[in-house]
């Protein structure tokens, strides 16, 4: 757990919450060496020159071969030619997973719908989108569903990376989630605000707060909305200090450099999360005001979650039944749905049923 200090804000290092997810990617991936299997292998798009998503890239790259993952980037010349090479990664049983470097076609328009990225990030596998933003895990995370396989529960739907790294880094924080409470009240009781609206982080993030028992105000450019009991409400009385100065929790996110939230408007004992790649707030004068835990970057525990989408798409889809068997019995964590133990009876109960009517009718 991270500390405050009442006296004065305290800046945190990312680096200190990845290290434990980062630390269990490289034990399951040395129990897969003891059994004879190679680790995942995350496959990486990239069609474009940013200096960015070629950044991202390396980093990626060089997290997965230091946690003893495999990578593999595939570099395009043309952007016309990513829908073919996706559909390539998709279809491959060697690919674990994969990552597409945006932006490719920006927002562009597309004849498949409002933009081409758009387009390429939900033709992304949901077996294989590390990411977490392909069509069906968006539109599970929007209606709070946590499983693909209903009533087992033994498939979890993944989430978006980036807007997971700040669930976790909050996690992580004083104050925040009370872990003492069940799953989608653990945030029961606080207000957060989530500066930007973006589809990639804003949007899922302040959907997971709330699915987590917050009361969220999204704030961007022209509108308010709050986010509370499953339902989206608009808030055209609300302004971004009226919100910020409501919370005790506070992450931004807007994409630069000009932008700089107003440090008085913030709580003592508040946690503030920067996701943006540009500083939102003036750090010297945060850090003056007492018992504010403040997160400066957050990639480093994007990664990690980008790692642990890996994994758990490997464990899901992907493994042969012995890791698994392995991992059930090695694994004081996976617990069977008591829905599992229910279809197994039921199931014996059948075919015993069937057995006796086969005798009876010799």
């Amino acid at each position: 757990m991270i500390e405050a200090d009442l006296t004065k804000g305290v800046k945190v290092n990312a680096g200190v919450v990845a290290k434990s997810f980062r630390d269990e990617i490289k034990e399951k991936v040395e129990a897969m060496k003891q059994e004879g299997l190679e680790p995942p292998l995350l496959v990486g798009l990239l069609a474009n020159k940013d200096p960015a998503a070629r950044k991202y890239a390396e980093w990626t790259g060089k997290a997965c071969r230091a946690d003893g993952l495999r990578y593999e980037l595939r570099t395009l010349d043309d952007p016309i030619d990513v829908e073919a090479a996706l559909i390539d990664a998709n279809d491959d049983p060697r690919v674990h997973g994969i990552i597409v470097y945006y932006p490719i076609f920006g927002q562009e328009e597309s004849f498949s719908g409002a933009s081409q990225d758009d387009y390429l990030r939900d033709s992304v596998s949901h077996k294989c989108d590390v990411e977490g933003l392909c069509h069906l895990y968006r539109t599970n995370l929007y209606r709070n569903v946590r499983y693909l396989d209903y009533p087992t529960n033994n498939q979890k739907c993944l989430l978006p990376c980036t807007a997971l790294s700040v669930v976790k880094i909050i996690e992580a924080c004083p104050r925040t989630y009370d872990m003492t409470k069940p799953v989608g009240r653990k945030l029961e009781g606080k207000t957060v605000t989530v500066i930007n609206r973006s589809e990639i982080v804003g949007r899922p993030l302040a959907a997971m707060l709330a699915n987590d028992g917050a009361v969220v105000y999204s704030v961007d450019i022209n509108s308010i909305y709050m986010f509370k009991d499953g339902r989206l409400h608009p808030c055209p009385d609300e302004t971004p200090e009226s919100c910020v100065r409501k919370s005790s929790i506070i992450v931004t996110g807007v994409p630069t450099k000009n932008y700089k939230l107003p440090t008085e408007w913030i709580n003592p004992n508040s946690t503030v999360v920067n996701v943006a790649s540009f500083k939102n707030v003036d750090e010297e004068a945060l850090l003056k005001i007492p018992g504010v835990v403040y997160v400066p970057l957050v990639g480093k525990v994007t990664v990690a979650m980008l790692e642990r989408n890996l994994m758990r798409l490997y464990e899901q889809f992907h493994a042969p039944h012995r890791y698994l068997k392995n991992a059930y019995h090695n694994s004081s964590t996976m617990v069977s749905s008591p829905w599992s133990f229910r279809l197994q009876a039921y199931s014996a109960v059948v075919l015993t049923a069937i057995l006796a009517l086969q005798i009876l009718k010799k």
